[in-house]
């Protein structure tokens, strides 16, 4: 009996049991007590959102832009797939003439980094603040038209935070007026750098300038890497690709070495310091600080961008956990046209307690990220006028900020995926592909815990100044605030009397402000009266730039909601958030404020049950909260997130595009499975069909 193995798997149509999950989301959506498309104008702006909706007419109907084969990819069709994106963003760029603007929200909404980001994302930047206006037309400008494409090659196989360590060196060659890059050792090779594998002809190089006998550390070169005729590598370059990582294979994370390579003066990024041809004299750069601001920048939108992961992370989960239905609540049983039905998970405290903390934590980050951009911008100008007052505090801040928000990011994806249960350890969910690509946020500008030494040694550099009179409270610097608050009482107690207190803003900024003074005044003490080393203080370290930077989170969000141009519905919600973003952090970080002494055993019981109360409050506007984030089901790709709550159609649907349900039979069977079935068997034991006969 002959059958077409062709035929490819498909699911009976049938509906799911209970109520539809379309129907679920519309009853969670009828609860809202604010007006769900006004929080997202404020947040976004109108003009932003119409904007996202026109760029996503235009990609959701392109092919290069087609998300429905990205969970079933291999390496190279994953790599494939981002070229072709790329080619085709770059011509509807022109086609639909999208400004700057649209252009980032493509890239956005396709939400997988692709072969060519590096260079949208690391060289141009570059090349826009460190080069002459002379390198500009050599470099930027053929940059723009992606006439050279290229990277950023700093971390080496053998060093990645400590910059200073780096191997690769560019030694100035009067006679020619060259300067020679060379790879020393194995451990001097180039690593990690996206877009070098196998697609940037170009590379930013940050090598060790040797002049005149003279090491000055690393410095930027802008390196020619790879034929512009045929894009074969230059002799003198071994260039390849590193190989699959745990995420981000989509992109072409590469290696590279260099031999006795001659380059071109003119490619030494020139913008802040130089050096003069000929005679290979040095010139140091006029205010090595106006790097900081750079970094800064960067580091602000980072937080920005932690926003949009933790809302995408608690979108799916929380949309889900609503649609999700387990169990019936004996003292509690939800009804549904009458009849009982099984318990949404979302009406579950423990649940609650998992994943509104995490919705919460997006607003925060929102508000803090958008305080950053704005004091990065106020900073600049005032750089311009000679004044550095902001940038220290700015500059440890956003450091802090940048490990302690992309560390929750991680941990909260990850939260969100286990509170999917099983279905979340499906790459249909949207959150295990997310989680993997997501990772490397920890690592890159600047190792996590690295960073946390930066804001650390301004944190405690601060201290020593209030206490020797050197600094004074100011209205840009919360830093000298509360550390002059601390000392004016180093005894002080949380006034806390019922649980209600704790939805006191003041009460919570005074808690928040006493842990993390407290913190960096005993971490002054051990340093610097009983010798204790750095490295061995490494663990309190990161305590007080987390707990530092948990203040300024906390801050941010009371601050953004005293000043917003929200209505009463709104700003009610959101306070309601701002708590539970606080108690949650406080409660978490218990024993800070316990060794304080700020709080005492029965102040904590308070804290506890005031959580819980503010779960109950949050619970009807969760769908809705998280809905106000406006994210696309073309953004999320998940069948768990989806808009409609048709959770369980999705799944299905995603299931019968596995490549190996296109075929009734496996490929291996005749090699691998056949044999065995066969082995001493006849065939008069089966029937015609091929089951097996009952009969002896």
């Amino acid at each position: 009996m002959s059958f077409d193995n062709n035929i490819p798997t498909k699911f009976p149509k049938l509906e799911p049991r209970g109520p539809a999950g379309e129907l679920l989301l519309a009853s969670e959506r009828a609860k809202a007590s604010f007006d769900v498309k006004e929080l997202s104008k404020f947040m976004y702006g109108e003009q932003w959102l119409a904007k996202m909706d026109k760029v996503l007419n235009v990609i959701s109907n392109e092919p290069a832009f087609d998300k429905t084969g990205r969970y079933y990819e291999s390496r190279q069709e994953r790599v494939a797939n981002g070229f072709k994106k790329d080619k085709r963003l770059i011509e509807l760029v022109k086609e639909q003439n999208w400004d700057e603007t649209e252009t980032n929200i493509a890239t956005f909404l396709y939400d997988q980094s692709t072969p060519f980001s590096l260079h949208y994302n690391m060289f141009i930047p570059t090349l826009r603040s460190q080069t002459t206006d002379e390198q500009k037309k050599l470099f930027l400008e053929p940059a723009l038209k992606h006439q050279i494409i290229g990277c950023y090659a700093q971390t080496e196989l053998g060093h990645g935070s400590n910059v200073q360590g780096l191997e690769t060196t560019a030694t100035y060659i009067p006679e020619t007026n060259e300067f020679e890059l060379h790879s020393p050792t194995l451990t001097a090779s180039k690593w990690w750098i996206g877009g070098l594998g196998k697609v940037a002809n170009h590379a930013i190089v940050m090598a060790r300038l040797i002049t005149n006998g003279k090491d000055l550390g690393p410095h930027p070169f802008c390196v020619q890497i790879r034929s512009l005729k045929d894009h074969r590598p230059l002799e003198g370059v071994t260039v390849g690709d590193i190989g699959p990582k745990f995420g981000f294979n989509s992109v072409d994370n590469g290696f590279i070495m260099f031999d006795h390579y001659r380059i071109p003066h003119v490619a030494f990024l020139a913008k802040y310091s130089q050096v003069k041809p000929g005679t290979g004299e040095y010139s140091k750069p006029p205010n090595a600080k106006l790097s900081y601001g750079t970094m800064v920048y960067v580091r602000a939108n980072i937080v920005m961008g932690v926003r949009y992961a933790l809302a995408k992370a608690t979108t799916i989960a929380v949309r889900y956990s609503a649609v999700r239905q387990q169990f019936v609540d004996s003292a509690n049983p939800k009804k549904w046209d009458n009849k009982v039905v099984e318990t949404p998970v979302l009406d579950y405290t423990m649940q609650q307690y998992r994943l509104l903390p995490t919705v919460a934590a997006a607003y925060a980050c929102f508000f803090t990220g958008t305080e950053m951009i704005r004091l990065y911008n106020l900073n600049q100008v005032e750089m311009q006028k000679g004044n550095f007052g902001l940038l220290a505090d700015l500059h440890a801040s956003s450091s802090g900020l940048k490990s302690l928000t992309t560390t929750m990011a991680a941990e909260a994806i990850e939260d969100c995926r286990r509170a999917c249960g099983g279905h979340g350890y499906s790459l249909f969910s949207g959150l295990g592909q997310f989680y993997q690509d997501y990772l490397p946020n920890v690592t890159w500008e600047g190792d996590n815990y690295i960073l946390t030494q930066q804001t650390a040694r301004y944190l405690l550099k601060t201290y020593r100044n209030v206490v020797a009179g050197k600094a004074v409270p100011s209205e840009y610097n919360q830093t000298v605030n509360y550390l002059t608050q601390y000392l004016q009482n180093t005894k002080a107690k949380c006034p806390v009397t019922v649980p209600t207190d704790f939805n006191n803003p003041e009460v919570i900024l005074a808690a928040f402000g006493f842990r993390a003074a407290y913190g960096i005044a005993k971490a002054a003490e051990q340093i610097d009266n009983q010798g204790r080393s750095w490295n061995s203080m490494l663990v309190e370290i990161n305590r007080i730039s987390r707990a530092h930077c948990q203040f300024l989170l906390v801050r941010t969000f009371i601050i953004a909601l005293q000043n917003a141009n929200l209505d009463k519905a709104t700003t009610a919600v959101l306070r309601n958030l701002a708590t539970l973003f606080a108690l949650h952090t406080m409660e978490k970080e218990l024993s800070d404020f316990l060794l304080s002494g700020y709080l005492n055993g029965d102040q904590t019981s308070m804290l506890k049950e005031q959580v819980i109360v503010l779960l109950e409050q949050v619970r009807p506007q969760a769908v809705p909260l998280v809905d106000a984030f406006a994210l696309p089901d073309y953004y999320l790709h998940s069948a768990l997130g989806r808009s409609d709550g048709n959770v369980y159609k999705a799944m299905t649907e995603m299931a019968e595009r596995e490549p190996l349900n296109h075929t009734q039979v496996v490929s291996s069977y005749e090699e691998c499975i056949k044999p065995f079935v066969h082995a001493g068997q006849t065939t008069d034991r089966w029937n015609e069909d091929g089951t097996l006969s009952a009969k002896l």
